[in-house]
């Protein structure tokens, strides 16, 4: 009797220990797993934002209307494939281009020495354009042994992967079924020209006086060799160097009244070299070695006008250039003839080594597109530099004269003494709602605060996507609005810019961590739901933090609920934890 009276009591302790452990084990494994079926659940709701942890003194700020529909979500057109109806195109006489699809493409290669081939999407505007000088051009080399096809990139997936197709118009030359990416302009005449120059040999032999009144006549651009003989090594290294230049049609003579006309000295030593342009600069005469990598610095050097005149025609060539340091003049048409020549002065002191570019602002098409990329409003004059090798801006200070242009800028530019010019709106007067507004001139200010973690969206006013985004990031940052070591931040990437805010496409997600602002920030590869987000910060903020449950208010219901009774009940709510 004595033993089980001592087992009741040994049960009973047992069970007390139990029901006092457990409880804290279930508490443990809550807080492990938090239930976020509360974020889920406020979408299409109203916050009662008494309920909701505030930051100190922020009692008087608004949320956005939820109601308020977005009227121009969907509207504009994406880059990446039409929104609207699908494109009707034009009736263009394309008998001569060759359609080519996964069945026929392996024969295509076969039986053509020579071809060049186009992969294109229907809807691609640059494709669009380029389709009757893609025509002109089958056209005119039908004769010439090579034949132009097109691909539809968006019908023959398969071949557009094999061919590591990544944007429209993607166009390859072929020679023997192995592909080069066609790098010259996209009009008829730069197409023949440069398919010519790869299957013929480059360059052309002038031996009479009304040949060479011809070209000067109806060539904008010409290189003349003045050789001892028109075969051998001078005429090897003269025809190499063309065929690196696309956009320059080669010469060469022996004929001393042909040199003469194109301004060479009949008695000068040979081999002799000459550049012609219709330009400011009309004459260039080349004094280096004779050999294929000096003649074809000098070409490019030279080949360009001092001050190029910046528009759809000239953009192939000033990209496509060697040259990647550029100065740019940006005003209007009515102020540019007073300081173009100032420009042009400058420029001449630094050949090879800058591209001099005049922008007009007040050009809708060309001009105005460049000036929102720098940053230039106005009428002008403004002065800006860039170096195409790391895409860096620089902005000159001062009048636009030619000392401030070549002392204090440009040998400063190439230099590398200069400090990047960076695009920013002007600080907000006001910035207390709960996404917080970056520009560039408060980019470290907000972003770069040691003591925060940071969330920025950087987005497109245009951009459909960001649109779509931004209720959701509205209502996180709502949710969070009480968590003093987060901000939910955006800036608007097409007029802001910091070298720490690098976008590849809208909208561009990152995290700057607390504490490791040093480092580059880390891409948000998650989901866009409130929970991914709220998941994504839980789990990579530097400073932990909890959140409180809110009182959620269906829209449609709004409540009458006196001051007094929605305060005692956001008491009771927050005094409860959501783990």
């Amino acid at each position: 009797m004595t033993s089980f009276r001592c087992f009741l009591v040994l049960s009973l302790v047992s069970f007390l220990l139990l029901s006092t452990v457990l409880p804290s084990i279930s508490t443990n494994d809550e807080q492990d797993d938090e239930d976020l079926r509360f974020l889920e659940e406020t979408e299409g709701k109203s916050v009662d934002i008494a309920s909701l942890p505030h930051l100190s003194g922020s009692d008087d700020d608004q949320f956005p209307d939820d109601d308020e529909e977005d009227e121009d979500s969907g509207s504009e057109q994406e880059t990446d494939a039409p929104l609207s109806d699908p494109y009707k195109a034009p009736q263009i006489d394309d008998k001569d281009v060759v359609v080519l699809t996964q069945g026929n493409f392996s024969d295509f290669i076969k039986n053509n020495k020579f071809g060049m081939v186009e992969f294109y999407a229907p809807w691609c505007g640059h494709c669009q354009s380029l389709a009757p000088e893609y025509a002109a051009a089958a056209t005119e080399l039908k004769g010439e042994g090579v034949v132009l096809a097109k691909v539809d990139a968006t019908q023959e997936d398969e071949l557009a992967e094999e061919y590591d197709v990544e944007g429209f118009p993607t166009i390859y030359f072929l020679v023997d079924g192995k592909h080069t990416l066609y790098p010259a302009a996209r009009n008829k005449d730069a197409i023949v020209t440069w398919i010519k120059k790869q299957i013929g040999p480059g360059i052309y032999n002038v031996t009479t006086l009304d040949d060479a009144e011809r070209i000067l006549t109806s060539e904008s651009e010409v290189a003349l060799g003045y050789l001892n003989s028109l075969v051998g090594p001078q005429s090897d290294e003269l025809a190499a160097t063309s065929k690196l230049l696309d956009d320059i049609k080669f010469y060469q003579t022996m004929n001393p009244d042909v040199a003469k006309l194109f301004h060479i000295d009949p008695e000068v030593k040979r081999p002799a070299l000459v550049l012609l342009k219709k330009d400011a600069e009309k004459i260039c005469h080349f004094d280096g070695l004779f050999v294929k990598t000096a003649i074809s610095e000098f070409v490019i050097s030279n080949k360009l006008p001092l001050v190029t005149m910046f528009s759809r025609e000239s953009a192939p060539s000033i990209f496509e250039s060697s040259i990647k340091m550029h100065l740019l003049l940006f005003a209007t048409l009515n102020i540019s003839e007073k300081y173009i020549p100032v420009l042009r002065e400058a420029a001449k002191l630094f050949k090879g080594k800058l591209i001099s570019i005049y922008v007009q602002v007040d050009n809708e098409e060309s001009g105005k597109p460049v000036a929102n990329f720098f940053g230039v409003s106005g009428n002008g004059p403004t002065i800006r530099a860039y170096s195409g090798d790391d895409a860096k801006k620089f902005a000159m200070n001062g009048d636009v004269t030619f000392n401030n242009i070549k002392v204090a800028f440009a040998e400063d530019f190439l230099a590398g003494r200069l400090k990047p010019f960076y695009k920013s709106d002007p600080i907000p007067e006001t910035n207390n709602e709960d996404v917080k507004e970056v520009v560039g001139d408060n980019f470290d200010e907000i972003v770069l605060d040691e003591s925060k973690d940071v969330l920025l969206e950087i987005y497109a006013p245009w951009c459909g996507h960001c649109r779509s985004l931004e209720p959701t990031y509205n209502k996180l940052a709502q949710h969070l609005r009480g968590i003093n070591s987060l901000v939910i931040a955006k800036m608007d990437g097409t007029t802001n810019e910091h070298p720490k805010a690098k976008s590849a496409g809208f909208p561009t997600m990152l995290f700057f961590p607390a504490g490791k602002k040093s480092s580059d920030p880390m891409k948000v590869n998650t989901g866009r739901t409130v929970v991914d987000f709220y998941k994504f910060l839980k789990e990579h903020a530097t400073i932990p933090f909890k959140l409180k449950k809110a009182v959620l208010v269906p829209k449609d219901k709004p409540t009458k609920t006196s001051d007094s009774k929605v305060r005692e009940k956001s008491s009771s709510v927050s005094s409860k934890e959501e783990l």
